[in-house]
């Protein structure tokens, strides 16, 4: 192995490789698999505005993506009294604080998710808030803090709202969605949107009054003009009072039967949509199933390249040592101890591989999580199933064996006194 620093370079590097793909891909596979059904909360349907059904559910039971609108507060109410539905627990979400969602809701969310109180007290008026146990954990907060939200999804230090949000709670941790979200109550989501649109308000009654005071000649018309427009600036405020509105609607049914007509009679009916968690995760699974089967055959193709490179590595050392080996056999070695001899070597081959290639998968998926760190998102990894280990090690072991085999096969039909005789 000295000898041949190439070669064992070569075979160690691509065995590695091909170890840390099959393990990685199976490991991200798992996790993927784990955090979609551990997220799904036991969420039948999801209710919000017409769009894609798959935006709608990932938006809002996963928080990866932007919601596709929304939808009134009093249609919403009048869905929780259907008979058919156990739960439907209302979100409002559209503002963050450093990258993590502020999501409005009811106390019946906190539940929905497994999650308790590590510390604090629960909302109970607008402007405050309870905090994921990962937000606390990366942003030090505490309970008593008070911050800013900004509007929109992505951290901005343009769009920042006026109202403080005060920290009076931090949840447990769960390992699901909600340890990355803030949480209110629907209050406090409308109350930082309207006065947002009061300030609007107040602005242009301003620059109005401003204009009017330039102009001398219309004085009393522009008094009438403004005054008709705070009047109807009144009415435009309290007409938005009543009409408020919620992202989605998180509905749990009493029966699964009736998963069978009431998501068609609110698609039909209603100018809502009602998309299915577990049937939209399922289909992108299966999207994104084709790329884990791409990145597994490709680990096995270098896999059966290495094994190749294994047996190349060792064929060559019997053939070159084929003097040194023969003259082992004269001083009374045996044809198994010569053997074990490249057998060893094959395996510390492996061993050396399996070793560089854990060392390259931890690194890896380190960088890949610090990346995706970056967007504010989840990331944990479930640790693979022995029985999920045992296989990859398996194949690898037993494609080492065969090279192993093959190269022994000259050792095996070695004639000691031609080749002492052909080396003189």
């Amino acid at each position: 192995m000295k000898i041949k620093p190439l070669y064992t370079f070569l075979s160690i590097f691509i065995l590695a490789l091909s170890i840390a793909l099959l393990l990685g891909v199976q490991q991200l596979k798992n996790s993927f698999e784990h955090q979609i059904k551990n997220n799904l909360a036991g969420v039948d349907l999801v209710i919000g505005a017409k769009g894609s059904p798959l935006q709608l559910v990932v938006s809002s039971v996963l928080h990866l993506d932007n919601p596709t609108g929304n939808i009134p507060y009093d249609e919403a109410q009048k869905i929780r009294k259907n008979p058919m539905i156990k739960k439907a627990v209302p979100i409002s979400y559209g503002d963050n604080y450093k990258g993590y969602r502020i999501v409005g809701t009811t106390s019946e969310f906190i539940a929905l998710y497994g999650a308790s109180l590590q510390k604090g007290n629960p909302v109970q008026k607008p402007m405050e808030v309870v905090l994921g146990y990962l937000v606390a954990e990366r942003l030090y907060l505490n309970i008593g803090d008070t911050f800013l939200s900004s509007h929109g999804l992505i951290e901005n230090e343009i769009d920042v709202h006026s109202d403080e949000l005060t920290v009076v709670g931090i949840l447990t941790p769960t390992q699901r969605v909600i340890d990355r979200l803030i949480i209110t109550n629907l209050e406090s989501i409308w109350q930082v949107h309207d006065h947002d649109d009061h300030d609007e308000e107040e602005e242009a009654e301003e620059h109005a009054e401003d204009h009017d005071h330039d102009d001398h000649d219309g004085e009393e018309e522009a008094k009438e003009h403004v005054q008709g427009d705070d009047h109807d600036n009144h009415n435009s405020h309290d007409q938005h009072q009543e009409e408020k509105e919620i992202t989605s609607l998180l509905i749990l049914f009493r029966n699964p039967s009736a998963l069978l007509t009431f998501p068609r009679n609110i698609n039909k009916n209603t100018n809502m949509q009602a998309a299915l968690p577990k049937y939209e995760l399922d289909r992108l699974y299966q999207f994104l199933g084709v790329g884990f089967k791409t990145v597994s055959w490709i680990a096995y193709l270098i896999l059966i390249i290495s094994g190749l490179t294994i047996f190349i590595s060792l064929y060559k050392m019997v053939k070159e040592r084929a003097f040194d080996l023969a003259l082992l056999r004269t001083y009374g070695a045996s044809n198994v101890q010569l053997i074990k001899i490249i057998t060893y070597e094959g395996l510390l081959i492996v061993g050396f591989a399996f070793v560089v290639g854990f060392f390259v998968l931890k690194i890896a998926l380190h960088y890949i999580l610090n990346v995706l760190d970056g967007t504010k998102q989840q990331n944990i990894l479930q640790n693979l199933p022995f029985e999920q280990l045992l296989y990859p090690v398996s194949l690898v072991l037993l494609i080492t064996i065969l090279s192993i085999l093959l190269a022994i096969r000259p050792i095996m039909k070695m004639s000691i006194s031609s080749i002492l005789s052909r080396e003189k």
